[in-house]
């Protein structure tokens, strides 16, 4: 487990900025502003539209586009034209909603008519079939859960399209929710998940000041459950089994011990805390966030900035997986939590899932996916492994393996990450909440203005900002510093300003046409220590893994590209690694076409290491990593490390030699 606990870092030169002026009504393209009785946001989320992508991101995005993202309601039922939200008899549960929470916003950020119009389909159909009490949605399910994802496509939708029909539906659902809810509360996914109905609510209440929306989200936390107190008196510190759920020959509503240690239940949590402070303003609310990570990651925190869940909480062995709908609800949850609190380890930590977790479980043209990823996997095969609950085909790559809902759900990560890059502070200037190629383009004190980020960012450390502006106009650019980026440089056209030691930077100035800013983040490589002592390595947010080849072989094929894939290893994976005078040493390489390519990686690492025969296969993964120092009198080898995403069978977690040896000269074993 990682020595180091992510506290979060208090703002205090923000204190006495005044708050952008709150709106009572919402238009396109608007940043708006918490109301009073609320707590100010630490930031101010912008609207989405408000970022577009460039550079690599653009083409990850595009590749989505042309991938599972774009085409899936064209041959997978669940999404397709008879689902219940539209309409049809077919799946009116979560699924749509899931889906459209990812494409609505791909589309718009990417201007693809054609998937705008592939959105725009679901969300006529359900600002045009409101019933007259209120409800929405399907009329053969009435579970609030699935309707709480449908009201995030709705604010989403509203912010940037401007549709008027959007808040007068809002405002008319939950007056039917604030009513019904005495009567019929909260139960399974959606008693567990209320804070995601909550996030919907106020965004409402800051566009109408209407007061019963603070009742309702008092009433959603009072029937909802109670996440801090489960993290305040934490239990569950070990691997959960079907047994130990009462999952075996359970019937009925699923038992509370496995609702509450479920992967996706606990990564959407990670967002209580913060919108609850947003209502109670008390400290211990607002510092909560940190013992729910401190907890995850001590007792099942893995080097891919995740925790374990396949399904549900497994421990720190990097061979135990995390669900992808877990992945990208930890982004969202992150990207919130950030905007509230303003904490740069909580940015920190969104770019290390966003940037390993992430690509890590998609295949290189997003037209396959994992159900569960593992940190040390050796191998993607249909088969027994030591999931806490999951089947033999979790870790495939597919179209649905082991279940359906991270098919429908996987389609958030990328495009929510893209808006959440930039955030607009608290006196109307702008702050970088994540780093990525991309373009940022708002009104800053009454002036249009846009701002070009052109990097390399995570494979590299060099930001340049370029801003555009029809006429000089004066607003704070805040910087935001990573925590592993010690002597970070900043200059403002070519004139190098004092060196960042906080981790924000703000540069408040005249800007005028042209303006240029650049941010240079040193990224060396550092050594983190998990289970049984083993050694990560890092380098800035990317975590690094041993790359193994492997066959890829098609199990069953669907519509379009779309198949299932087995990968079966090709090369030895047991090693144990040198970290003495032979340590890793980095190459920076092009960014390809595809950022995350394990043939062509943007940036590789050299390390040293030796075989370790005692390591060994244990049910289809590779076994627990052999407690560190180990020793071994294999030869010596030069491996070569690439990037967690790229590597879809990889080591990434090993046990370290306890002698130091002399450096190899041979060539680098081959793995790709």
């Amino acid at each position: 487990m990682p020595k180091r606990l992510y506290a979060l870092c208090a703002i205090t030169f923000f204190a006495g900025w005044p708050m952008i002026a709150q709106t009572s009504q919402s238009a396109a393209g608007m940043v708006v502003a918490n109301r009073a009785p609320l707590q100010p946001n630490a930031f101010n989320a912008l609207p989405l539209g408000a970022v577009e992508p460039s550079g690599w991101l653009r083409r990850q995005l595009e590749i989505q586009a042309k991938g599972l993202t774009g085409h899936l309601g064209e041959f997978w039922d669940d999404v397709g034209s008879n689902s219940g939200w539209l309409g049809g008899t077919g799946e009116s549960w979560e699924r749509g909603p899931y889906y459209l929470d990812g494409l609505l916003p791909l589309a718009y950020e990417l201007k693809d008519a054609t998937l705008i119009r592939k959105a725009k389909q679901w969300v006529d159909w359900t600002l045009t079939h409101q019933r007259p009490d209120g409800q929405i949605g399907p009329l053969r399910n009435d579970d609030w859960w699935p309707r709480m994802v449908m009201l995030k496509v709705l604010t989403q939708y509203q912010e940037v399209s401007g549709d008027p029909r959007v808040i007068p539906v809002m405002r008319k659902y939950f007056a039917y929710e604030l009513r019904e809810l005495p009567g019929r509360p909260l139960r399974d996914w959606g008693k567990y998940r209320w804070q995601d109905n909550v996030y919907s609510v106020l965004w409402l209440y800051n566009r109408t000041g209407d007061r019963s929306l603070l009742e309702l989200a008092k009433l959603l936390h009072q029937q909802g459950y109670d996440w801090e107190a489960q993290f305040a008196n934490f239990k569950y510190t070990s691997k959960e089994t079907s047994a130990r759920l009462g999952l075996k020959e359970h019937g009925g509503p699923i038992p509370d011990a496995a609702m509450q240690t479920h992967g996706v239940n606990n990564a959407m949590a990670l967002k209580v805390a913060p919108l609850w402070w947003l209502l109670s303003g008390n400290a211990r609310d607002r510092d909560e966030i940190d013992r729910q990570l401190a907890m995850l990651d001590k007792f099942h925190g893995l080097p891919n900035g995740m925790f374990s869940g396949d399904e549900h909480f497994a421990g720190t062995d990097p061979s135990q997986g995390i669900e992808l709908c877990a992945v990208v609800e930890t982004m969202f949850s992150f990207e919130q939590a950030f905007a509230v609190l303003g904490a740069s380890s909580i940015a920190d930590r969104l770019e290390k899932v966003a940037y390993n977790a992430l690509p890590g479980t998609l295949s290189n043209d997003m037209w396959s996916h994992q159900y569960d990823q593992q940190p040390n996997q050796i191998a993607c095969t249909r088969a027994h492994r030591q999931w806490s609950t999951n089947g033999p085909d979790s870790n495939l790559f597919g179209l649905e393996p082991n279940f359906g809902c991270c098919t429908a759900n996987l389609h958030q990560g990328w495009p929510k990450l893209l808006s959440s890059l930039w955030m607009a502070t608290p006196d109307g200037g702008l702050v970088t909440a994540a780093y990525a190629p991309s373009r940022v383009h708002t009104k800053l004190n009454g002036v249009d203005v846009a701002i070009e980020e052109e990097t390399e960012y995570p494979f590299r450390g060099t930001v340049q900002f370029t801003v555009h502006t029809p006429r000089p106009v004066s607003f704070p650019l805040v910087l935001r510093i990573p925590a592993w980026a010690g002597r970070a440089i900043v200059a403002v056209n070519g004139n190098r300003l004092q060196t960042p030691d906080t981790p924000f930077y703000p540069i408040k100035r005249v800007w005028r046409e042209g303006d240029h800013v650049a941010l240079s983040l040193p990224m060396d490589y550092h050594v983190s220590h998990w289970f049984h002592n083993s050694a990560v390595f890092e380098r800035g947010p990317l975590v690094f893994s041993l790359p193994l080849d492997g066959q890829w072989t098609e199990l069953k094929k669907y519509a379009a590209k779309s198949a299932d894939w087995q990968i079966t290893p090709t090369a030895n994976w047991n090693y144990a690694v040198e970290l003495g005078d032979c340590a890793a040493a980095s190459l920076e390489h092009p960014v390809g076409a595809i950022p995350f390519d394990v043939k062509n990686p943007p940036v590789t690492l050299k390390i040293q290491g030796r075989r370790d025969a005692a390591w060994s296969v244990h049910e289809n993964s590779a076994g627990p990593v052999p407690l560190s120092p180990v020793s071994s009198q294999d030869p010596l080898k030069t491996l070569v490390l690439v990037p967690y995403g790229a590597a879809k069978l990889r080591i990434t977690a090993f046990p370290f030699l306890r002698e130091r040896s002399q450096c190899s000269t041979d060539k680098p074993e081959s793995h790709l």
